[in-house]
């Protein structure tokens, strides 16, 4: 394995890349803790140390960890990735709803550079709407158990017309970094190693790695930190061999003569994986069992509402009733479902592999072809989607037992994304040394 790191920075071109990866990441790093303007960093600093177990700031807890702690430091990227992951999942939605978007898919590269500028256009736009309610929310002191955002030198201006252009700053500020995190990935992806926007996920998840194993360290007896990072190892080990399992549909093509010419003949095989969804449906379950709580932040915990007082008690994150952990479990469940069935059409592929002379062996072309094809995704599906959800609600459940819930950054939403974009990356730099040694990180 160390072999294989000196080979990769000893290949030119392989080296560059590195390199260029690691300042991007390191600039985005650096932004994540520069406050923006107009913000009284040091209150606020103070105040999440003192309440980082309860409170408002829960709320904003799964964008606060796709921003690597950022959010409750009102920074330059407090919002993260968070905008663009959120419009480039309504985009997937649409694509299959709206015909227009569905026919720029089929228009292959050029179809496509349409669908990611809409994605831009609609990540700047979210990007404003959660910088709004953000910092909404922490200048009446809700976002921070009392305490605003603002600096004691601009208390003066609250609530008068000389507030409005200190609010518009930061949501420029903060919208603007959203941006310049896209271009980040961009970059990443085009000129560094690995997918850009993945690997900005999965430094701002590793960067919140230290102090949350610190906190459990400090808060907890050492029997209790040791058991808790042998069964992290033992899950990750458990998700490293399910992301790599697949079932391989070998599929035949027949031989065919163009002019004098003889193509086909060959065998290859459709991979389908056991998680086909990935952690797309643990995001949008998160983020909709999110609203109850964002309810009762706007409204006020100590509301005598009888609404505010039924998602306090059952669809608290923090809490871990079983009616939130179930809900979470099936909405995991279904929404994997319904991702893998909008992704991956057994009719379509079926199609293709009739154009182009391709058969599964004892298996007819065409309906037949699609029927199996859909009969084999449903079978994987469901243990996949199942092993989605135990993922997600194991660190929940294990971890409260525990008492370390509360301060231990790191669900299965996190653990997915950690050990995906790991292999991923990790394949990209291995398939680059084969392509000059002929020698990967395995031999």
């Amino acid at each position: 394995m160390l072999g294989a790191f000196v080979r990769a920075f000893r290949t030119p071109e392989l080296r560059n890349k590195l390199l260029f990866t690691l300042f991007i990441l390191t600039i985005f790093r650096l932004g994540a803790v520069i406050p923006s303007p107009g913000i009284d960093s040091v209150a606020i600093k103070q105040c999440v140390q003192q309440t980082t177990e309860t409170g408002a700031s829960n709320v904003y807890s799964l964008i606060n960890l796709f921003s690597g702690g950022a959010l409750l430091q009102l920074a330059v990227f407090a919002l993260g990735i968070m905008p663009y992951i959120t419009a480039s999942i309504i985009l997937n939605l649409l694509t299959v709803v709206v015909p227009r978007l569905e026919a720029l898919k089929k228009e292959g590269q050029a179809g496509q550079s349409k669908i990611t500028q809409y994605t831009r256009y609609l990540t700047i736009a979210l990007a404003v709407l959660q910088s709004t309610s953000i910092i909404a929310m922490a200048r009446t002191g809700q976002l921070f158990q009392g305490t605003t955002c603002y600096p004691e030198q601009y208390m003066p201006f609250l609530g008068t017309s000389y507030e409005l252009p200190i609010l518009i700053t930061i949501v420029f500020v903060m919208t603007a970094g959203t941006g310049v995190i896209m271009w980040f990935g961009e970059l990443i992806t085009e000129r560094g190693v690995g997918n850009g926007m993945s690997l900005l996920i999965f430094t701002q998840i590793v960067a919140e790695f230290p102090s949350g194993m610190m906190r459990i360290w400090s808060e907890n007896p050492a029997w209790v930190f040791a058991l808790i990072c042998v069964a992290g190892l033992v899950l990750i080990a458990g998700v490293v061999f399910i992301e790599q399992a697949q079932r391989r549909i070998p599929v035949q093509y027949a031989k065919r003569m163009v002019g004098r010419r003889m193509y086909g003949g060959s065998s290859t095989y459709i991979p389908l994986k056991v998680n086909q969804a990935g952690v797309i449906p643990v995001i949008f379950a998160s983020s909709l069992l999110y609203l109850p709580t964002l309810v009762v932040g706007l409204m006020g915990a100590e509301s005598d509402s009888g609404v505010v007082s039924f998602l306090n008690t059952y669809f608290n994150p923090m809490g871990n009733h079983p009616v939130y952990l179930s809900t979470f479990f099936l909405l995991i469940v279904g929404f994997a479902f319904f991702y893998v069935a909008i992704t991956f059409n057994p009719a379509e592929v079926a199609d293709n592999m009739k154009k182009y002379g391709g058969f599964i062996p004892s298996i007819r072309p065409g309906r037949p072809t699609a029927e199996y094809l859909d009969y084999v995704l449903t079978r994987l599906t469901t243990p996949g989607a199942l092993y989605l959800g135990v993922i997600a609600l194991l660190p929940m459940v294990a971890l409260g037992t525990s008492g370390a819930a509360a301060n231990f950054p790191f669900g299965g939403v996190s653990i997915l994304i950690m050990v995906g974009v790991g292999l991923d990356t990790v394949k990209q730099i291995e398939s680059h040394l084969q392509q000059r040694n002929y020698e990967g990180f395995l031999r």
